[in-house]
């Protein structure tokens, strides 16, 4: 899929390690200022490991995606549908963002909002109508801008990263509002 300056790639097992790369990079330029070393460093071995994201490439209705800009590998994008969601919210009704990263110095360019914007085309295209994600109570910056964009928030839930329990706000969007 093209949108007017990105390009999202699917993502196959044979480009895992470039996936993996991407993953701890741009997991830690996002959440590494506000938390403990020991508790970032656990939940990258456990939740972004190579045999970890093999497994989440596997999962049917899930789908992983490169994003490029200039023809530059720029962050990624993870989309899950039907019973692929993290949670089981919303009836299935919306399809669920479950990770939408784009590296620091990509970012405050209006690339977001074009990917965010191609993450909404796709699940139109898969006929849903709403889409719902959860952002870390502390990202004040991805939180703005969900808002501007008209998500609202819906409830939250516990994420534990490491040792740390964490809130994140699970926030949802009527695409055709």
């Amino acid at each position: 899929m093209k949108t007017a300056r990105l390009q999202l790639i699917p993502v196959f097992e044979k480009e895992i390690r470039s996936l993996h790369r991407l993953s701890l990079e741009t997991f830690k330029e996002t959440f590494e200022a506000e938390n403990k070393k020991e508790d970032l460093l656990a939940y990258l071995k456990q939740k972004m490991s190579i045999r970890q994201l093999k497994k989440e490439l596997n999962i049917p209705f899930s789908s992983f995606f490169f994003v490029t800009y200039k023809k530059q590998m720029t962050g990624y994008l993870k989309l899950n549908f039907d019973n692929a969601h993290t949670e089981n919210i919303l009836n299935n009704q919306a399809f669920e963002i479950e990770r939408i990263y784009l590296l620091k110095e990509y970012q405050n360019k209006g690339l977001g909002t074009e990917l965010f914007e191609a993450a909404i085309q796709i699940g139109k295209e898969k006929g849903y109508r709403m889409l719902w994600l959860g952002v870390w109570e502390k990202n004040r910056s991805a939180l703005q801008f969900y808002q501007k964009k008209g998500l609202v928030t819906f409830g939250s839930h516990c994420f534990r990263l490491g040792s740390s329990p964490q809130t994140d706000f699970l926030m949802r969007f009527d695409i055709d509002s």
